[in-house]
């Protein structure tokens, strides 16, 4: 009686150690109101509220009498104690007992298959694996004594279905078999996720005593994201934060923009011994990244937290408008300087990058936009992110999140030139320089781009009398009139002042259209057309007036024109009178 009261005992604190992970706690007697009583089954709710579709999978190791107290109609409390011990099954038995057949430098290791043995010995062995203790949120770290266990009853073949292999979508599993059991997810899906949603990862194993009180626990896991932020050039802008960032800026043609890629870890990283991580970052058409100085790697600055990163431990590359940063075991990385990097379910993986819309992608060599590019002022330049990331600790899945937006704009103006005489029709041939205030050394290009030549930017007026200026940035501008057209007063010599003053920059990538009560074009009366400036998607127009040249009055004109007509009239007589003589005289000699 006393060899069984001492083995009860033994088995009372290896149910207690086990639990939920291996609960390595001091185990107390506990005194509860109820009878003693041996459980007939037990219920297990692996209690996922998100990922619906996710399939678990129990697999019993033990088969024991669970004793716990029970008052009244099954009101379970106080502690679970298990008697009895066998193994589940021949398959499980196996499995577990492989998982640890490498190992022979473990003297405590039993040398046969009792099952008793095992647990004891498995008990002893998750003490020391968490000397601290643990409870049912704990993740196993990789490697330890119950994550081999987990692996090599995940990788054996045992049969589902059975009483001792039981799966369930959704995580409920009703009238298991009391014992010792694992629970791990089997599979995630990801065509019945519902729209926008990242693909599910596999639980931290759980372990869990069956039989009397119904165990209720949450998967051990944290899906990974990430988001994408683009800092404004704004004063005081910031990338925001992980939780909200912010996602919207506007920009001149070639300025390089930043912005920053944030990612999250699973939950139960610990868990997994690789962890492969993957940035994918598309961008537009129009835009193209800053590089390195081989002309062709993405010039990226990525940390996890505060260090910053050894190049060596990612692949960074550039292809097909995509950006990938690669990490092909993330939990190798280490700091520029060899320092250490300790990975935990709170740790962010940051990646910083430049990019810019890139004028020789937009305009073709005739110096036109492209008709693809032709929506470009006002119009959100979407690029986006993805991150894909180990999803088994136990196996090579991988899962991907969904495509986080950020967006950029430009703006352009249209200008119509018209002279004072016939303000319907525009002037051809009129040129004009363009500059940002505050840059005096600098012209803008039609293209938006900078050149501190002047004679190289200048902007001149087609057959309907306009110019069109594209990718410029919010700020407040001065277009002045160099070459006026022949017979028009340069009117606008000294500069017509606008301001493009953006409406709110949505975080959604809707159209932009300048705020028009802002826009401020100013200059001398009468050179701004009344009332002629208006906004549209991405764009300001406004009309310049040109005088007509006035003709200047001339003194004299009359009696010039007397003195002409004397003086042909003089002729006249003067040749009549010459004709009349030599006509007397040549009578004269015939008579």
């Amino acid at each position: 009686m006393n060899k069984n009261i001492a083995r009860l005992a033994v088995t009372a604190g290896l149910a207690a150690a086990l639990s939920f992970g291996g609960v390595m706690a001091p185990v107390t007697m506990a005194f509860a109101d109820g009878t003693p009583t041996v459980a007939s089954d037990g219920n297990v709710k692996i209690d996922e509220k998100t990922y619906t579709d996710t399939t678990f999978k129990g697999i019993q190791i033990f088969k024991a009498k669970v004793t716990q107290d029970l008052k009244g109609v099954n009101n379970w409390n106080g502690a679970k104690t298990l008697s009895d011990i066998e193994w589940a099954s021949d398959a499980v038995r196996d499995a577990v007992i492989g998982a640890f057949t490498a190992d022979t430098s473990d003297a405590t290791k039993p040398l046969d298959n009792d099952a008793q043995k095992w647990a004891d010995w498995l008990k002893s062995k998750t003490e020391g694996d968490y000397k601290s203790g643990t409870d049912k949120t704990t993740k196993l770290d990789a490697g330890t004594t119950l994550d081999k266990i987990a692996k090599a009853l995940e990788d054996a073949n045992i049969t589902e279905g059975t009483d001792e292999c039981k799966t369930s979508t959704g995580g409920t599993f009703t009238g298991l078999n009391t014992g010792y059991w694992l629970f791990v997810t089997k599979n995630v899906s990801t065509s019945t996720n519902p729209p926008k949603r990242d693909t599910d990862t596999f639980t931290s194993p759980i372990f869990v005593v069956v039989g009397g009180s119904a165990e209720t626990i949450a998967p051990k896991k944290q899906v990974p994201t990430v988001t994408k932020a683009v800092m404004d050039d704004a004063e005081g802008s910031t990338f925001g934060t992980p939780e909200n960032p912010n996602k919207a800026a506007d920009s001149q043609m070639d300025d390089y923009v930043d912005y920053l890629l944030t990612g999250t870890v699973a939950g139960n990283i610990n868990t997994y011994s690789t962890y492969k991580y993957i940035f994918t970052d598309n961008l537009p058409e129009s835009m193209t990244p800053e590089f390195e100085s081989d002309g062709t790697t993405p010039a990226v600055k990525v940390k996890i937290g505060d260090t910053e990163v050894k190049t060596s431990c990612y692949t960074a590359k550039y292809e097909n408008n995509t950006i990938t940063v690669d990490f092909t075991n993330l939990k190798n990385c280490t700091g520029v300087n060899n320092a250490a990097i300790t990975l935990n379910s709170d740790s962010k993986v940051t990646v910083e990058y430049k990019a810019k819309l890139d004028s020789t992608k937009i305009f073709g060599n005739d110096g036109k936009i492209k008709k693809i590019f032709n929506g470009l002022v006002g119009q959100a330049q979407t690029n986006t992110v993805k991150l894909t990331y180990s999803n088994n600790p136990h196996a090579e899945g991988v899962g991907t999140t969904v495509e986080h937006p950020a967006y950029d704009y430009t703006y352009g103006i249209d200008v119509t030139k018209v002279g004072s005489d016939n303000e319907a029709k525009g002037l051809e041939g009129v040129e004009f320089t363009l500059q940002e205030n505050g840059d005096t050394s600098n012209f803008i290009k039609a293209d938006g781009t900078k050149t501190a030549n002047s004679e190289q930017a200048k902007l001149k007026t087609d057959a309907d009398g306009k110019i069109n200026v594209v990718g410029l940035d919010e700020g407040t501008y001065t277009l002045t009139e160099v070459t006026p057209a022949p017979g028009y007063n340069n009117s606008a010599s000294k500069g017509v002042t606008f301001t493009i003053a953006r409406g709110t920059l949505q975080q959604d990538g809707t159209a932009v259209t300048p705020d028009k009560d802002s826009a401020n074009v100013t200059a001398a009366d009468g050179v701004v057309k009344a009332d002629s400036a208006a906004v549209s998607i991405g764009k300001l127009s406004f009309t310049i007036v040109d005088q007509e040249g006035t003709g200047l009055p001339l003194t004299g004109l009359n009696g010039v024109t007397f003195t002409w007509i004397a003086g042909g009239a003089v002729l006249c007589i003067g040749v009549a009178h010459l004709i009349r003589s030599r006509k007397q005289a040549e009578e004269s000699e015939q008579e």
